[in-house]
């Protein structure tokens, strides 16, 4: 996936999310341990959004690239994230956005992990 379709990806999602009423916090946040796709504001929680855009959904699309160890990663990056924090210890979630480029789809997955 070349970097223009992720970039226009994350903010198709983004634009998306913020239409369902979460406000956009910070976008790829860099780490030793990764990348934080989105930090989007939902009421009282922060969420830590993973966006996945595919062409198709052979091998199982956007939400089968999540693997365990792609959780993990997300995991500490958002530890890491919430450590530099004022409140470190505020509600949190990890989301998922799905977009098909196929057929213009896309999935929003609350407390996908």
């Amino acid at each position: 996936m070349s970097l223009v379709i992720g970039n226009d990806a994350e903010t198709a999602a983004m634009e998306y999310l913020q239409a369902q009423g979460l406000s956009l916090v910070a976008r790829n946040v860099h780490c030793r341990w990764g990348e934080l796709d989105l930090i989007m504001q939902d009421q009282q929680a922060l969420v830590f959004v993973e966006v996945k855009a595919r062409t198709s959904e052979r091998f199982g699309g956007g939400l089968g690239a999540l693997t365990y160890g792609k959780q993990q990663k997300l995991r500490r990056a958002a530890q890491w994230y919430l450590a530099r924090q004022t409140n470190p210890n505020m509600a949190c979630r990890f989301d998922v956005v799905t977009l098909g480029l196929s057929d213009q789809s896309c999935t929003w997955i609350r407390n996908a992990f």
